[in-house]
């Protein structure tokens, strides 16, 4: 990832020009007077938008209806299952 340092009045200048800088991925620095003060870095995707794209590739397929309750599927040998020794340890 490429860092640019840039005073904050030349940023306040050309903003568009370093808005584009970052679109493209670059990381700036902001300084005041020699110090550092912020960092302006590329946006990173919206999970609306991973999400759309992993239904786009059939990666990702869900109808959109609730999902039913699942029953446990471990159970230990003459103990029960699981939620049961969890629920005797409580009391």
């Amino acid at each position: 990832m490429r860092e640019r340092r840039v005073g904050i009045d030349e940023l306040g200048s050309k903003l568009d020009v370093y808005v584009r800088e970052v679109e493209a991925g670059a990381t700036i620095v902001v300084t005041d007077q020699g110090r550092r003060v912020a960092r302006i870095v590329p946006e990173t995707e919206s999970i609306e938008r991973r999400l759309a794209l992993l239904n786009r590739t059939g990666a990702l397929a869900w109808s959109g209806r609730r999902l039913g309750v699942a029953k446990p599927a471990v159970r230990l040998r003459d103990a029960g299952n699981v939620s049961d020794i969890i629920v005797e340890n409580r009391g």
